[in-house]
């Protein structure tokens, strides 16, 4: 008997290809609002097929979270341990800019892990964490070492969360020089930056309207929108469940209501930031001190509207991303004054290393909000920026 032509066809790589398909469909839809359907169809199969190889979405998320973080454990112990840092960090960059269709997953979706599944998650990236701080150490000796490789990590780590698009070679070249220049740089080279922010104040919730708001922010922080109901934030705000709808139509309003007010609040940093400076490099600086202020400031509220934009439906995201592309192209613009050698889409990316430093930098400080820890991030972030 003679196999069919499904059967001569059929690649013997497709669990892998599920899991890239499925790693880009999570990072860009989020865990909850991808399906097994969509994830098929990207590969070419059935919805039955797919089910052949992962039993559930849960297990073959799993999967997914793990296969970019065991491409970096492995390009970690490839290298010797006597390999500069240089190195190590090209081959950590190379694998990252290799998959960063589904690298998105990790910043925010890898909280919908089980918690065996996330503690094993952290214990791999932990290893990464310490091979190249053990590195950062030994080639430049300067206080903060772990958080200088974790911030570029960050760096690198930042081409997953955006679409700009430049050739590969050059994506790495750029990722790895400021990367390089993050792991160089002295924590305290913007000691008091963090006295010269002045940022708006969060409102004061002084409407009902005002207090769901408020009450559910760090409930979507935490939990997660998907997983948070209008029950639970009646319950922090003293209501009936049903009164919610008297004040937003569904859930939904609310997360589009917290989306609008952080982009609001980051849009008034930036302009109280620049009206200080007097040239493009100081404006750089005085971008990095307001958007690292404005993130410890605003930690839940940033990140609710970073990590779930990407599950609003298309005419609720449009004017955020407007926003979003508003704010970007500032800094794009002060940067490439600054570095005129630089064109839009190479700028572009670097603003986004600079707030990936931001993120994991302030991540592996726990927001533990201080002004130590604030300049120190600040002088990261702007590490990653100009040199």
């Amino acid at each position: 008997m003679t196999a069919g032509p499904a059967a001569a066809t059929r690649p013997h790589n497709r669990k892998q290809l599920i899991v890239e398909a499925a790693g880009q469909v999570f990072s860009e839809r989020g865990y909850h609002a991808a399906s097994m359907e969509e994830i098929a169809a990207g590969v070419g199969i059935s919805a039955a097929a797919l089910y052949r190889h992962f039993p559930n979405k849960y297990a073959l998320f799993a999967e997914c979270a793990n296969v970019m973080v065991d491409r970096l454990v492995a390009a970690l112990d490839e290298s010797p341990p006597e390999a500069p840092l240089k190195d190590v960090l090209a081959a950590v960059t190379r694998v990252t800019v290799s998959h960063r269709a589904s690298g998105g997953l990790y910043r925010w979706e890898a909280r919908y892990l089980e918690r065996d599944d996330r503690r094993l998650l952290r214990t791999k990236f932990a290893h990464v964490v310490g091979r190249v701080t053990e590195m950062v150490r030994r080639e430049y000796p300067l206080p903060d070492e772990r958080l200088r490789a974790v911030a570029a990590l960050g760096a690198i780590g930042s081409i997953t969360m955006h679409h700009t698009s430049i050739a590969q070679r050059r994506i790495e070249d750029l990722l790895l020089a400021s990367a390089m220049h993050v792991a160089a740089t002295d924590p305290a080279a913007a000691e008091g930056s963090s006295r010269l922010v002045e940022l708006p104040a969060q409102p004061v919730p002084r409407t009902r309207r005002a207090e769901i708001l408020a009450a559910a922010i760090p409930l979507f922080a935490r939990d997660g929108f998907a997983n948070v109901t209008n029950v639970q934030i009646a319950q922090v705000v003293g209501l009936a469940p049903s009164a919610i709808y008297r004040h937003y139509p569904g859930k939904v309003d609310i997360l589009v209501a917290a989306c609008l007010q952080a982009a609001g609040l980051l849009a008034q940093a930036v302009d109280r930031s620049l009206h200080q400076a007097t040239d493009p490099r100081q404006a750089v600086g005085a971008l990095a001190a307001a958007y690292v202020a404005y993130q410890f400031e605003h930690n839940a509220l940033n990140s609710v509207a970073e990590a779930e934009i990407a599950g609003l439906p298309a005419d609720l995201q449009r004017p955020l991303i407007l926003a979003q592309r508003e704010h970007i192209a500032v800094w794009e613009q002060q940067l490439r004054g600054a570095r005129p050698e630089l064109d839009p889409r190479q700028a572009r990316l670097l603003v986004h290393a600079g707030f990936g430093v931001a993120v994991e930098a302030g991540r592996a400080l726990r927001w533990q909000d201080a002004p130590g820890h604030r300049d120190a991030v600040t002088a990261l972030v702007t590490g990653a920026l100009m040199w």
